[in-house]
């Protein structure tokens, strides 16, 4: 096993001069609360989880009795053949999706072992009856007991009763037994499909869901969905209640499913309800609302069920930051403040900490978003594409990071789970990167965690960066990761509060309705007042309903009256697709007082061209950020 602790020294030392050059600011608390200085560092324990053999090949019959003794099947070598789900509620397992390659051909009993397959693995080193230390929850289930489900096999995650784990779209229910009892066998466990009904008349399959997430309460789920209004790539954020319907007579499947009923989108249409908008009773000026519902893609829930988390409109520019709406009164909160990306997250089950998935520490977003205190106002354009430049396709760059409730502030931000030499192979070796999700033990002293090695053709062949090779069995490029928090002591979750009947601050999906238009601002000229002083001249120019060229110019502005923006800043974005757009940025902003630092484009400007997807980073021109002394360079193209 890899074992690694980190320091109080080293952690320290690590985030200082991480980011000593940029001015954090502080993540706004609830009204009335304190916030108190950051948390020391932890004494902190990384170790790895076993998994089974790593296939030869994909190759029938790869997998032999000389591979796998067992004859419990073999998982395959490349970067995606394992996702993270949770721990089960006993603390002592944690769920996997997993790809197996390799199977012998039937009649063999070893020929279940092949392909997608949902896991649990033991993570308190002991072994399943049969001596290996994970068992497939999924393979061998009779043809019956599995109809109408779909290949989405993303997020495993199990419900609290015990007896049952959510998939992608599918419910696995064991019937009165516990996932982790022997006696769930696969003659005894069932497959159900979800199905989101989005037509008028019930038909149809039903609509499409991503990131699905159980509600603590175990009768709800969150789930956002892509819309793709005015040709512009778009998400919403929805939640709904699960029912078990054992005779659907409208819509396909039609066979025993999980109909999710009395949905919810978490969002509300009115103008003056968006982030950035017209000031009603003056409208010539344009206003930031920071306490703006604007969920764009929906992350999970509190351990107690009162908020939900997502990432959303930005609250300084370039920034993509998680956030938390309470589900009763819609009051948000700002969970991370860093400039750099963060997404893939899990709440403590005492919700007074986060891990989050981030880019910080890598630079990579920081040509962007190094300059604090700008308002995030070309973001009506920008959020898509720097949301994108996060990852190189099979290069990431999330790290684990623990963060206290209070979040980002001063030169607090967070601490590294797998900090460490960086050495290759070890856990803090900076080519394996953290893949959604990260995961709470239910006792708060443990978080799971995955990672994946960079592959090709990320790097190698054309790319100027050299592949390494894997020191994992097999050369398998995935691995699942447990971060002990030694300092610790056991916590219990807190009481969980059931999802509201009614989102006031939401609206009720119409089956049969399409996804609504996001409001923008109208074409025209506006002007947006400082906080503190100063003022913004912002032009905006429509292709329809959306904006399509954005320019501000700034005058002394300031939020805090501790720096003053100057200057100008404009962007052009072209659609080339629902996924694919090119940004024409030109930027001159200088910021001077407490911090001093300037955002400049080429003169030419800076013509970046990326796909949400395939997340390969090409520009022409520059974009460069200097803060206090320190410049941040965007990426080479292809890197």
């Amino acid at each position: 096993m890899a074992t690694m602790r980190t320091t109080v020294r080293r952690v320290f030392a690590l985030v200082t001069a991480l980011l000593a050059s940029v001015a954090l600011l502080q993540v706004p608390s609830s009204a009335g609360e304190r916030v108190p200085p950051p948390p020391a560092p932890e004494r902190i324990k990384v170790e790895q989880l076993p998994l089974p053999p790593t296939a030869p090949s994909e190759d029938e019959g790869a997998c032999s009795r000389a591979v796998n003794p067992r004859g419990t099947g073999c998982i395959v070598a490349h970067w995606d053949a394992t996702q993270l789900g949770a721990h089960t509620r006993d603390g002592r397992h944690v769920t996997v999706s997993m790809e197996f390659a390799g199977a012998p051909a039937a009649p063999d009993p070893a020929s279940i072992y092949q392909g997608r397959q949902i896991v649990l693995i033991k993570t308190d080193g002991r072994t399943f009856p049969g001596g290996d230390s994970w068992k497939c929850m999924t393979c061998g289930i009779p043809v019956e007991n599995r109809q109408g489900i779909s290949s989405n096999q993303a997020e495993p995650e199990p419900f609290p009763d015990g007896r049952r784990i959510r998939f992608g779209s599918t419910v696995l229910d064991c019937g009165r037994y516990p996932v982790t009892s022997s006696r769930c066998t696969p003659q005894r466990t069932h497959l159900y499909p979800i199905r989101w009904n989005t037509a008028a008349d019930g038909s149809g399959d039903g609509g499409s869901m991503r990131e699905v997430r159980l509600h603590p309460d175990g009768v709800h789920i969150g789930f956002s969905s892509v819309s793709g209004t005015g040709g512009r790539f778009g998400q919403y954020g929805y939640l709904g209640r699960l029912e078990f319907n054992p005779q659907p007579a409208t819509g396909t499947p039609r066979v025993p499913r999980y109909d999710v009923t009395r949905v919810t989108r978490l969002f509300d249409r009115a103008p003056d309800k968006q982030p950035v908008h017209v000031d009603p009773k003056h409208p010539d000026r344009l206003v930031f609302d920071p306490r703006a519902q604007s969920v764009g893609e929906l992350r999970g829930f509190s351990k107690d069920g009162r908020e939900v988390f997502y990432v959303g409109y930005s609250h300084e520019s370039a920034h993509i930051d998680l956030f938390a709406a309470d589900l009763r009164t819609g009051k948000v909160r700002r969970v991370t403040a860093h400039p750099e990306y963060t997404d893939p997250m899990d709440s403590s089950p005492d919700d007074k900490w986060v891990v989050a998935l981030d880019t910080r520490g890598s630079d990579r977003q920081m040509f962007l978003a190094a300059m604090r205190g700008v308002p995030p106002v070309t973001d009506l354009l920008t959020t898509s594409a720097v949301s994108s430049v996060r990852n190189n396709q099979q290069r990431r760059f999330f790290q684990p990071y623990l963060i206290d409730r209070y979040g980002d502030r001063g030169d607090y931000a967070g601490q590294q789970l797998n900090a460490g030499d960086g050495s290759p192979g070890s856990v803090s070796d900076p080519n394996w990167n953290a893949i959604a999700n990260p995961q709470w033990s239910p006792d708060g002293t443990r978080v799971a965690y995955a990672q994946r090695l960079v592959s090709a053709p990320s790097c190698g062949g054309i790319n100027p960066l050299p592949c390494p090779e894997s020191t994992e069995p097999g050369g398998r490029h995935t691995r699942i990761m447990i971060a002990h928090l030694t300092d610790r002591e056991p916590t219990r979750t807190r009481h969980v509060v059931p999802a509201p009947k009614r989102i006031h601050w939401g609206e009720e999906h119409v089956p049969g309705t399409p996804a609504p238009h996001r409001p923008y601002p109208p074409e025209g000229t506006y002007t947006m007042r400082g906080v503190k002083s100063g003022k913004a001249t912002v032009e905006i120019v429509r292709d329809g309903p959306e904006p399509r060229t954005v320019a501000v110019s700034y005058r002394n502005f300031s939020d805090d009256g501790k720096t003053f923006l100057n200057g100008k800043e404009s962007v052009t974005r072209t659609n080339l697709s629902l996924t694919k757009h090119r940004l024409d940025w030109h930027s001159d902003l200088v910021q001077t007082g407490a911090v001093q630092a300037e955002k400049k484009t080429s003169p030419d400007g800076f013509h970046l061209t990326i796909d949400l997807f395939q997340t390969y980073f090409e520009a022409t021109g520059t974009l460069t950020t200097t803060v206090n002394g320190r410049t941040y360079t965007q990426p080479a193209n292809g890197t």
